[in-house]
């Protein structure tokens, strides 16, 4: 009976014939097989492979000749397996691997619509993933640290520059005037807060469940001398009392958090905080299943078990069924799929120049996480497994001649440097 080695370099040499890869995977005992195909220029050499997979241990070879992008991460995390190469190339190739297998499913499971997303569990889970230290998403966030989608102008900014621009895009879609209160859900570390009423003149309110960002952003606050104008609270969005009243709402990258079964009252909630006129940006991550099914080949599994536990990913048509159920109107949807794609490039780049230092702040295997998850998700984005839209909807109001939209009647002034907004006629 042949050995686990010896049937390991059978079942690569078998899926080297069907689905060539420029790797080589060094198994536990020091044999090496190659997987990449022959090379044009000799049929006795292979083209050089930019990736090794280290097999650890027997233990190992199970994620390897069944592979999904969950066991092959997890491979990884937990030390099973080790990579030399570029990690944009390592996943990839992990990819390829998961595709080829015949007994994957593609599309990835249902998610569990049944998930009871309470407070403390919601709290339990931001915790889990935004928690990990200040200091570590400092080494690759913008100095900012806007932590979401940056919006790329022309594709080659940097990315500093890249999310100031988000920023201002998200001002100018809301129409931020002097002597409005903005309530921005999921503040972060406080760059928009700061940004909106620095530039823009607003009083504002954000909301995290995280203490590290509550904290670091109440510091940022007070340094922008912002403290009459600003106030960061640690608060759930669903104790937020409605009779607050805001003009304008923000929710950048939260949105993921909420649940599926809990679109609808997280869309209520946001209409009982909007006065009879404003607007919402409701700026998220979204399914490209339009069953809301999870990222497929296991990548889905991953990142529920590693990075966002709970998290779930509605399709672009139940979020704006959603809104519109809860009596919002929806005035435009924008792709940011690729701009998304460039800015998880790029903090997936600063992470691999900070990799030592990460390590050092949060250990081997948080670190290790982090670096399949962001290179993994620039893949994502960049073969549209999944997507992000940016929802501008509004309250609408009662006038003389019906609703009334607080939005100008085209969308040219969201790409006019224009402050403050000219008034909008009643229509």
């Amino acid at each position: 009976m042949l050995g686990l080695d010896r049937r390991m370099i059978r079942e690569l040499d078998r899926l080297r014939g069907t689905t060539p890869l420029p790797l080589k995977v060094r198994l536990w005992q020091g044999d090496e097989v190659l997987m990449s195909a022959p090379s044009a220029r000799s049929p006795q050499a292979h083209d050089p492979p930019t990736v090794t997979l280290h097999l650890r241990s027997p233990a190992a070879a199970r994620r390897l000749i069944r592979p999904s992008l969950h066991a092959l991460g997890e491979a990884y995390v937990e030390g099973l397996i080790d990579v030399d190469g570029p990690v944009t190339d390592a996943i990839a190739i992990a990819s390829r691997l998961a595709a080829a297998h015949p007994g994957r499913a593609q599309a990835g499971r249902l998610p569990r619509w049944l998930s009871r997303h309470t407070r403390q569990r919601d709290q339990s889970s931001i915790a889990h993933h935004y928690d990990v230290s200040n200091a570590f998403y400092q080494r690759f966030l913008d100095p900012r640290m806007v932590y979401s989608c940056a919006y790329y102008r022309n594709g080659n900014e940097d990315l500093a520059t890249a999310q100031l621009q988000k920023l201002d895009h998200v001002c100018r879609k809301l129409r931020l005037a002097p002597g409005q209160r903005l309530l921005d859900i999921g503040c972060g570390w406080g760059a928009l807060v700061i940004r909106a009423a620095e530039r823009y003149g607003v009083h504002a309110v954000g909301i995290t469940l995280s203490r590290n960002q509550f904290e670091l952003a109440r510091e940022r606050v007070e340094q922008a001398g912002l403290g009459d104008r600003v106030q960061i609270r640690l608060q759930d969005y669903r104790d937020v009392p409605a009779d607050e009243g805001f003009d304008r709402i923000a929710s950048i990258g939260m949105f993921e958090h909420v649940g599926l079964a809990n679109l609808g009252a997280y869309f209520r909630q946001i209409h009982a905080l909007l006065k009879p006129g404003g607007i919402v940006m409701n700026h998220g991550i979204t399914s490209a299943s339009v069953d809301s099914r999870w990222v497929g080949l296991g990548a889905g599994e991953f990142i529920d078990r590693y990075v966002f536990p709970n998290g779930e990913l509605p399709h672009v048509s139940l979020a704006i069924r959603e809104l519109s159920e809860a009596g919002l109107e929806l005035a435009d949807a924008e792709s940011l799929r690729r701009h998304y794609a460039l800015t998880l490039a790029a903090w997936s780049a600063a992470f691999e120049r900070e990799q030592a230092a990460l390590t050092a702040l949060a250990g081997e295997r948080i670190a290790r996480i982090w670096r399949v998850y962001l290179a993994g998700c620039a893949h994502a984005f960049a073969h549209g497994w999944i997507n992000l839209y940016q929802l501008l909807a509004f309250k609408p109001a009662v006038g003389p001649l019906g609703l009334q939209s607080p939005l100008p009647m085209t969308r040219d002034y969201m790409y006019r440097d224009e402050w403050p907004p000219a008034p909008t006629p009643a229509h």
